[in-house]
């Protein structure tokens, strides 16, 4: 049996220029992380950590400034099919209806017409949409269109679903609800997912491990296991869940007063160069 882990993040530093400055700004720093085959792993952190910047790296659409990202033990070198990204906001073609959305990866992988069609209507199912297949995107809800985003993920059998803060414009309702969705497809894909999230509640509700991270310049600050009874009726009001609240909390109270102080420094600096 293999050891090689499904994606490492082996060391992962990314700097940015700063125009009219010498020093360049530092996103994310030293990231080590591993993802074992069918793992469901939650970055969490607070504002400006670098969470958007490491997705970036992961979907191959910038390159580390040292360190390196492996899949499969195979470095990512830029974008690929091997990966699958569902952004916080749909991003769904507004003239192609729910089907056709999820046909378009796989149109992109030459696969046929009649099989595009057989496993568009299997993912429309898996993601509870069998009968919206010919709705286009303003004839669904925001929740609706998210399944379709998710759904378009999955169908081209990617080996890594990346998710950005996929539900953060939805209403509480909506949002749980569809925690609960992906979970579900999840145990039933067995899909290896690394899930970026501002929310704590989120991170545990979803994580079988919670990756804490360091105000800018994100680090891994502590890695969380999450082990808590998935067979309660009401997971969020347990005991166990309270207590890993709490100690998250804990972890990321500094960060967040650390990422404001950066903040208001970063506004201030970009003050006193316009003024220049």
């Amino acid at each position: 049996m293999s050891t090689t882990p499904k994606l490492r993040l082996d060391g992962v530093t990314k700097k940015f220029p700063i125009r009219g400055q010498k020093t360049d700004l530092t996103a994310v720093e030293d990231i080590t992380l591993d993802l074992a085959a069918g793992e469901f792993l939650v970055l969490v952190g607070p504002s400006g950590c670098g969470k958007s910047t490491l997705l970036d790296l992961l979907g191959g659409l910038s390159t580390p400034t040292s360190g390196q990202i492996l899949l499969d033990g195979k470095p990512i070198t830029g974008p690929g099919l091997d990966r699958g990204i569902v952004f916080q906001q749909y991003a769904l073609l507004p003239w192609r209806s729910a089907r056709r959305n999820i046909e378009f990866g796989l149109e992109a992988k030459g696969v046929p017409r009649a099989e595009r069609r057989e496993r568009a209507e299997h993912y429309l199912e898996l993601v509870g949409l069998a009968g919206f297949a010919d709705r286009y995107p303003h004839e669904l809800s925001g929740g609706m269109k998210q399944r379709v985003a998710i759904a378009r993920s999955l169908a081209f059998d990617p080996e890594v679903l990346l998710m950005d803060e996929p539900f953060a414009a939805l209403d509480a309702q909506t949002r749980e609800s569809l925690q609960d969705e992906l979970l579900r497809i999840w145990e039933r894909t067995g899909k290896t997912i690394l899930f970026i999230t501002h929310g704590i509640d989120e991170a545990i509700y979803l994580g079988q491990r919670v990756a804490v991270l360091t105000s800018r310049p994100g680090r891994v600050k502590t890695v969380v296991d999450i082990d808590i009874d998935r067979t309660a009726e009401d997971i969020r009001s347990g005991a166990e869940f309270r207590a890993l609240r709490h100690r998250i909390w804990s972890l990321l109270h500094d960060e967040v007063e650390r990422a404001r102080t950066l903040e208001l420094a970063d506004i201030s600096t970009t003050e006193e160069v316009q003024h220049v």
